[in-house]
């Protein structure tokens, strides 16, 4: 499939439509995205994906649609560890709700181009070198023994990079300047707030792609069936971040489960490339085994978060969106010193 252009022109045209319907009809004021249009846009996003499975299933068989189901189950699965961070991002930055769709958006956009580069490259480089298979497949397990021994963790923005350096070397405004990403005041261009938190979540889901690409190429090498996976399960994570941003505390089960999963399948990329090169008859996990098993890791793991209740629950997103006048007053004084700070080192 890889190799007919016509399959990626119309499945691009496909996603620009989308993209502008979604931008250009539905969202085109600042509003607050309400558990129910949530709902009707993660059912339309999964509804898409399995009539787009279902074609595949007609014109290219059952292989390439496992293929396709695998690879689209895991990285929706791997999605919801995005939503963990987006919460930490939004709750860290105090962003407003109405704004959190627009910082989406774009920061989905330029992760599909960033995905897209990736996917050709890696697909590129396996095609020639297929020992790089068993490499991705090292790499998994490692960022699955990472996983798994973080736990709970939340990673501390202040020390962000992307962070610094927009705080030492730009001019950024102490509040929100409604949806806009710069402005220009007093004859100087200021950026807000708003693009902090898109270069904090685009760098954030550059570090996700590492891992969840290599997972998929473990799936199918096929970078057609690669991409398109990829894609859904990214146009469908807006709507599921809105969905379950108020309730992702609850499943967490999910990140073991999720650890198990990719290290099952990286040690399915890396024994199935080793016994290419030592056995007379290598070992294949067919891709049937490989999408039973990740369901039901997954499924167990969603069931005992849901059984076995945390005590220690913080807040949902539904209350941590909303900051408080001394949440807000705090974020604008922490703003306030860093932006004296650079006034101090640039002498404006």
């Amino acid at each position: 499939m890889a190799t007919n252009p016509w399959f990626w022109i119309l499945f691009n045209l496909f996603v620009i439509a989308m993209l502008a319907l979604d931008l250009g009809v539905f969202n085109r004021k600042a509003h607050r995205i309400g558990v129910k249009e949530a709902a009707i846009w993660s059912v339309a996003w999964i509804s898409l994906a399995l009539i787009f499975n279902a074609g595949l299933y007609h014109f290219e068989g059952p292989e390439i649609a496992m293929q396709f189901l695998g690879g689209y189950l895991l990285e929706k699965s791997l999605s919801v560890d995005n939503i963990f961070v987006f919460v930490m991002i939004f709750t860290y930055f105090a962003t407003p709700a109405e704004y959190q769709h627009r910082v989406l958006y774009w920061g989905i956009l330029t992760a599909l181009v960033l995905r897209g580069g990736m996917i050709l490259t890696g697909a590129a480089l396996i095609s020639r070198f297929d020992f790089l298979i068993g490499i991705f497949g090292l790499l998994l397990i490692v960022t699955a023994i990472r996983m798994f021994r973080s736990g709970d963790e939340e990673g501390d923005l202040s020390k962000n990079v992307v962070v610094k350096m927009t705080q030492r070397f730009f001019r950024v405004t102490d509040d929100y300047r409604g949806q806009h990403f710069t402005i220009v005041e007093h004859g100087k261009r200021w950026i807000t707030p708003l693009l902090v938190v898109l270069l904090v979540i685009e760098t954030s889901d550059v570090v996700f792609a590492v891992d969840s690409i290599p997972a998929v190429f473990g799936i199918t090498t096929d970078p057609f069936i690669v991409y398109t996976s990829n894609i859904f399960a990214i146009l469908g994570l807006r709507s599921l971040y809105f969905l379950l941003a108020g309730v992702v505390d609850k499943f967490h089960y999910l990140k073991l489960g999720l650890s198990l999963v990719l290290g099952f399948v990286g040690a399915k990329m890396v024994v199935e490339t080793v016994s290419d090169y030592a056995m007379a008859h290598p070992i294949h996990v067919p891709i049937q085994w490989s999408l039973l098993i990740i369901a039901i890791v997954l499924g167990i793991s969603v069931a005992a978060s849901l059984v076995f209740p945390r005590r220690d629950l913080k807040p949902s997103l539904a209350e941590a969106t909303e900051p408080t006048r001394e949440e807000r007053l705090q974020a604008q004084e922490e703003l306030r010193r860093h932006q004296k700070e650079l006034a101090d080192v640039t002498g404006d």
